[in-house]
């Protein structure tokens, strides 16, 4: 394969009638521009965009495929605009390969006609670019629809630097990720999922939601899911509306998410009186469930957030719940020296890399580095020793992340049990979380704790170890 035109401009083309784009795609390079120029959520963004721009339920679903499927292999994009404009990405105005992503996705991975797909982006550019800039678009665009999906996965391949490289291209994880996941699932005895887990990452995930107990019923046309006692999937319709009308009590959660909360509530019967503390609760979810919970065990929950802004979140979540729960705004990391030994239960959701959630955040992925793991690790530190040190003497510790790293999750455990081993002993994390599942789980690797993983599971990569205070 070689590009039609090494310049970049493509005057000479056959200038596309369409004139202005869709709506619907202005949408989506929006998103994709706030993305990059002001490292903007696109899963918060995207909502208020969409409504800004009263689009139908038809296009709010295109924007969201453009979206999401454009910044999850946006790597890979990147590899085949390279080859077709025969320049580096880094070459390109950063304008024009926003909007040259957005092409490529429509032409290989949606049933978008190619031509409609190349006038719309040339519209695009006509908003973002110079004249020769539109042409440049145009021709490239034309180049990548002239060869099938397949052709361009052996042609990235081929020019792949060794087998790592190979991989990030092709499922859009940067190098040093597919590592990091190899080197988790290898922990497990399961390396040969790799790829298998890092095509997952680049699937839209479903929409898990879930009744807290006690408080809300499943509806009668959900599914119920398949681990989590009170989550299920929507039967049709807004999952968000079915949350509004349930006033909170039914509340979107990742299915991982839920069963974190549940092992430290239902892993040994609850006595009344017991006090609680959710010590890192923003945005709220796990803190909501763990209300409904503590609620009907006749036990006290403390949540706390450093953040004000999320704490308004987590006092929104449990607004849902008719407990007193107090939203302290504390820095965790000193919370155990000025409350000692004040908790019989404590659930830490530590601050992490994210990387379990990739397929909510695909931009995630783009954003994090290698640097990023070490500053969380010693916070993460902080974070548990600070824990520790507010667990009553036989109390119980859940140290929870949204990471499969293994220096975010095995490894800050391991360090806990060697600097606390006189105090801190691992529980049967496995045990619990099999014992409250409602089917049973593939898990691997060390009992005393759980890796859930989108390929495996469906859910969100989410870490899970329990440990008890002597």
């Amino acid at each position: 394969m070689t590009p039609q035109n090494r310049s970049g401009h493509a005057g000479r083309a056959a200038r596309p009638q369409q004139t202005r784009a869709q709506p619907s795609r202005q949408v989506a390079l929006d998103v994709l521009q706030a993305v990059r120029e002001s490292d903007a959520y696109a899963n918060l963004l995207l909502p208020t965009r969409i409504a800004r721009a009263g689009l139908s339920a038809a296009d709010a679903a295109l924007v969201t495929e453009l979206a999401y499927g454009t910044l999850r292999l946006q790597g890979f994009y990147d590899r085949v605009i390279a080859i077709a404009a025969g320049r580096p990405v880094d070459r390109i105005d950063p304008p024009l390969l926003d909007v040259l992503r957005l092409g490529a996705h429509q032409l290989l991975s949606t049933r978008v006609a190619a031509h409609a797909a190349v006038n719309e982006s040339v519209g695009l550019a006509r908003t973002v670019g110079s004249r020769s800039g539109t042409g440049f678009v145009n021709g490239v665009l034309r180049e990548i629809g002239r060869h099938t999906v397949e052709e361009w996965r052996d042609e990235v391949a081929r020019r792949a630097k060794n087998d790592d490289d190979r991989l990030s291209a092709l499922y859009s994880h940067p190098v040093w990720i597919v590592r990091a996941f190899r080197r988790s699932l290898e922990s497990e005895g399961r390396g040969e999922e790799l790829e298998s887990l890092l095509e997952a990452d680049n699937a839209a995930p479903r929409v898990n939601l879930i009744a807290l107990p006690g408080l809300a019923e499943i509806p009668d046309d959900a599914r119920p899911d398949r681990f989590s006692p009170p989550g299920f999937t929507a039967g049709g319709g807004d999952p968000q509306g079915m949350v509004e009308a349930a006033d909170g009590r039914i509340r979107v959660q990742d299915e991982g998410s839920q069963l974190a909360a549940l092992a430290l509530t239902r892993a040994q019967p609850v006595t009344p009186g017991e006090r609680w503390l959710d010590l890192c609760a923003g945005p709220g979810g796990k803190a909501a469930l763990l209300a409904a919970e503590a609620l009907a065990g006749g036990a006290e929950l403390v949540a706390n957030e450093l953040v004000p802004a999320r704490a308004q979140l987590v006092r929104r979540a449990l607004a849902a719940v008719p407990l007193d729960v107090p939203v302290w705004e504390l820095d965790g990391t000193v919370l155990g020296s000025e409350h000692p030994e004040a908790f019989d239960r404590i659930l830490l959701d530590a601050p992490c890399t994210g990387l379990g959630a990739l397929r909510r955040r695909p931009e995630a992925r783009w954003r994090k580095t290698p640097r990023d793991v070490s500053e969380l690790t010693a916070l993460q530190t902080a974070l548990l020793d600070s824990a520790i040190a507010a667990l009553k003497p036989g109390g119980l510790l859940a140290y929870v992340t949204c990471s499969p790293h293994v220096a975010e999750t095995r490894g800050i455990v391991a360090d806990a049990l060697r600097r606390h081993g006189d105090v801190l002993e691992a529980e049967q994390t496995a045990t619990v979380v099999q014992d409250l599942a409602v089917e049973r789980l593939d898990l691997a690797g060390d009992p005393s704790a759980v890796q859930l993983w989108p390929h495996r599971h469906l859910t969100d990569a989410m870490f899970i170890a329990l440990l008890r205070k002597r």
